[in-house]
């Protein structure tokens, strides 16, 4: 049962600062209470005393932030950690999953790891597509890291010559710094629109910020934290939630014991003719595979091997002819 009630002008200038700091409440996971009066039968009292609060712009900075309460061991109040980081708290960090990029296309050396791919993957077109995975995990110098030290790099670079001299030289070596950290911000701009999943808005625009902050708020959303299974306990962690999904979802779709229909269906007319039916049975050409895959969006979801329809479409002169 909860505590003792406060005094009203207490409550009533706490709710006046509250809406004065635009705060709102941080919710916790664990227990309801978190303070125990430590009495037994009906002297116990249990309330909700301490929590945390924050404004909009910090949930936005922080968006993996989580609040969580502690073992209340000598004190009479539960502590409360709040950690900032995903990876912190329980859960641990996935496994980085392959992803096509759209930066990828065009630099020296992709095509050719997607060409050793299509070489050794055989003749089954899944194995196909995870060696060219793997070859372009093993070719990939482009990452988001790398990109964003080398365009500081470049602007230090600038920054050097803008207060030095003005030699042909000098000149000439601040153009090219600067059409490279263009190249460099665009790519950045590929890098999170790709992840950002906002397909409405074009790049070319230094929409970078903008990218980032959908892409940061679009992976937080997706992320499940924990997740309760059947016998109503919760389970925490990527591999044990995944674990718990997974069954979920087979428990779901698997078949159903096969029961008798041919008296239902003796009852309704057939719609399929025969004609129909070769038709939908006959084996698919590659021109109809090429396109289908025409119009899958190049940068939508991809599958479970992580190519998406860029892929597809860039290099369909060396994967098409496996179909």
């Amino acid at each position: 049962m909860k505590g003792g009630t406060k005094a009203q002008w207490q409550m009533n200038n706490f709710r006046e600062a509250v809406e004065d700091c635009n705060l709102f409440d941080f919710p916790f996971e664990g227990y309801e209470f978190t303070w125990h009066n430590g009495q037994a039968g009906e002297a116990n009292r249990q309330s909700r005393i301490d929590r945390a609060m924050c404004t909009e712009e910090w949930r936005e900075r922080f968006l993996y932030a989580r609040l969580k309460q502690l073992e209340r061991e000598w004190s009479d109040h539960a502590p409360l950690k709040l950690y900032l980081d995903r990876r912190t708290g329980g859960g641990g960090q996935a496994s980085q999953k392959f992803r096509f990029e759209q930066v990828w296309i065009g630099k020296e050396g992709c095509e050719a790891a997607v060409i050793r791919g299509v070489n050794r993957g055989g003749e089954d077109i899944m194995d196909v597509l995870d060696a060219c995975a793997t070859e372009l995990q093993s070719w990939k110098k482009i990452s988001i890291r790398k990109i964003m030290k080398a365009i500081d790099n470049k602007r230090r670079q600038i920054a050097r010559l803008n207060s030095g001299g003005r030699t042909v030289e000098e000149v000439h070596k601040r153009r090219k710094l600067v059409r490279e950290v263009a190249d460099l911000c665009r790519q950045e701009e590929q890098f999170w629109r790709q992840r950002s999943r906002a397909q409405w808005l074009k790049e070319g625009d230094r929409n970078t910020s903008y990218f980032h902050r959908q892409a940061g708020q679009r992976k937080a959303k997706n992320h499940i934290a924990k997740l309760v299974d059947d016998e109503g306990t919760v389970r925490v962690g990527n591999e044990v939630v995944s674990q718990v999904a997974t069954a979920y979802f087979v428990d779901l779709f698997q078949a159903s014991p096969a029961r008798e229909f041919r008296e239902v269906l003796m009852g309704m007319e057939g719609r399929v003719t025969d004609d129909m039916n070769t038709m939908l049975r006959r084996a698919y050409r590659e021109e109809e595979v090429l396109e289908a895959l025409n119009q899958i969006h190049p940068l939508k979801a991809s599958g479970p091997d992580g190519m998406n329809g860029l892929f597809y479409h860039t290099y369909w002169h060396v994967v098409g002819p496996l179909w």
